[in-house]
């Protein structure tokens, strides 16, 4: 296991580059800890398997340099990084039986038999697939020759990291929930560095410890899924991150009140002036709804279990809201929002205020 530092990492795929805009990765520095368990989050083409090959080396980037521990593996073949990857789709060999999938890395490097056998009936048990090991992997699912791949990546306990590109993509909805809490069980046991990739917040927020919000090639945010839902440090990880994601509008901040189109929000701390276009963000969970505060026009409400969601306008703008079991909503609905919990914007940047 290693700690990887991320070095003035960019990269493009044209030969020439000339622009910021021609780089698929903006430079980054980044360290990630030995031992951490990271999802790398975002929607598609935002540059998050291109990171992931350069940590693996089936990409070598443009400029800066991959660090395991203290070496420096920019050039290093992927077979000289000890790692293993998991890709989207299953990788198999279906002329050999589930055992000796699962075994092939550990039969590969000369591993004693006895413990091949523990490991791999180890690894079968957590993916469920103890009573068919005997089975050629030919004609079995998709799914179950994904649960294979994913097994494969996992057997080995020398690595210095795990990757996993959107492991989860061809798993039935059921199952997805069951490895991932087996995936966080093995990274709780071993404690592997662990990169999952993946474009579904549900799964990185409940697999990692430190989720890494990626944004045209950018991270904008790397944080717990607590810092992304409190304190998004760019609207992007405040729209992306919720459901629905943060409220955002476009509002002049002066002090501690912000001005939206006529409406004075209290926003729980002071601010300095702000150059560029300037936003306030709140999260639905933190818009009241009563009989005091902004008038807003209910356009509809959905019911999804638990709670509801209120979909509404105010002075003409989108506002989603939060409405708990059992409260009422009023005919004449008004909100207001919790000062301590809005978030202010410059340029799509969250600026810290002060206190009041």
């Amino acid at each position: 296991m290693s700690q990887i530092t991320l070095s003035k990492l960019a990269h493009s795929y044209a030969a020439h580059p000339k622009s910021e805009a021609d780089y698929a990765l903006k430079e980054m520095d980044h360290v990630w800890q030995d031992g951490g368990a990271y999802a790398l989050l975002g929607s598609s083409g935002c540059g998050k398997t291109t990171l992931l090959n350069i940590i693996s080396g089936l990409v070598r980037p443009s400029q800066g340099r991959v660090l395991f521990g203290n070496t420096d593996v920019t050039d290093a073949a992927t077979t000289e990084r000890n790692i293993a990857q998991v890709f989207q789709f299953p990788v198999v060999y279906d002329t050999m039986s589930v055992r000796d999938n699962l075994s092939f890395p550990l039969r590969n490097r000369g591993m004693d038999p006895a413990y091949i056998a523990g490991r791999v009936n180890q690894i079968a048990k957590m993916i469920g697939m103890e009573d068919i090991l005997s089975r050629k992997a030919q004609g079995l699912t998709a799914d179950a020759k994904q649960k294979i791949s994913l097994g494969r990546g996992m057997v080995r306990e020398d690595v210095n990291a795990i990757l996993f590109d959107e492991p989860l993509t061809v798993i039935d909805p059921h199952m997805k929930w069951e490895l991932r809490t087996q995936l966080k069980q093995l990274h709780r046991e071993f404690g592997h560095t662990m990169i999952y990739v993946t474009h579904d917040q549900t799964e990185a927020l409940t697999f990692a410890d430190k989720v890494v919000v990626m944004y045209d090639g950018r991270v904008v945010q790397m944080g717990t899924p607590e810092d992304l839902f409190e304190t998004p440090a760019h609207t992007f990880v405040g729209y992306f991150i919720g459901s629905p994601g943060m409220n955002l509008f476009d509002a002049a901040v002066t002090g501690d009140t912000a001005q939206l189109q006529g409406v004075t929000v209290p926003l729980g701390a002071t601010y300095a002036p702000i150059k560029g276009r300037s936003q306030i963000g709140i999260r639905p969970e933190y818009v009241l709804l009563g009989d005091e505060g902004f008038p807003v026009t209910v356009k509809r409400v959905e019911d999804v279990g638990r709670h509801r969601i209120v979909r509404a306008e105010l002075q003409g703008q989108p506002l989603n809201a939060i409405l708990s079991e059992g409260m009422v909503l009023p005919a004449d609905a008004r909100v207001t929002f919790v000062p301590g919990k809005i978030n202010v914007y410059a340029d799509d940047w969250r600026v810290a205020g002060g206190g009041i």
